[in-house]
């Protein structure tokens, strides 16, 4: 039952990506150039969706468990670093160049563009560098 719930879960968050405009890099860089032809109606997308999230995050803290899963996976970690704020800043500039996010990049993938293949294998080699990055510093 838990991976019928996730397919569509995963399907409704990509409806919602495709409705929204946030699959569409233009759009999405349309918003973050403020410069230009500023276009803030992602603005109200992204509102809506801090809304929605802040009350599902309180609903599910106060859950011993998901009803379709064995564990209750939420982040937890609350301490600002170096490493967030580093991560926080590439995962901004890779967004501001492309317009594309993880979500918005597997949504791509599936249409068959090449800007999603692109992105994909972009976040895949970041990922791999990552790992490797902290493999060599647990060895030193």
């Amino acid at each position: 039952m838990h991976i019928v719930f996730s397919l569509l879960a995963g399907l409704l968050f990509g409806l919602g990506l495709l409705v929204s405009g946030l699959a569409n890099p233009q759009k999405v860089l349309a918003f973050l150039d403020i410069t230009r032809a500023w276009d803030p109606s992602l603005a109200l997308v992204m509102g809506g969706a801090i809304s929605v999230s802040f009350f599902a995050f309180r609903m599910a803290k106060k859950r011993r468990r998901p009803r379709y899963a064995d564990k209750m996976l939420l982040p937890d970690a609350t301490q600002i670093d170096k490493r967030l704020i580093g991560g926080a800043a590439l995962f901004g500039i890779g967004w501001g160049l492309a317009g594309i996010c993880p979500g918005p990049g597997l949504v791509l993938l599936g249409a068959g563009t090449v800007k999603g293949l692109i992105f994909m294998l972009a976040m895949v080699a970041g990922m791999l560098i990552y790992q490797w990055l902290e493999q060599r510093s647990a060895r030193t």
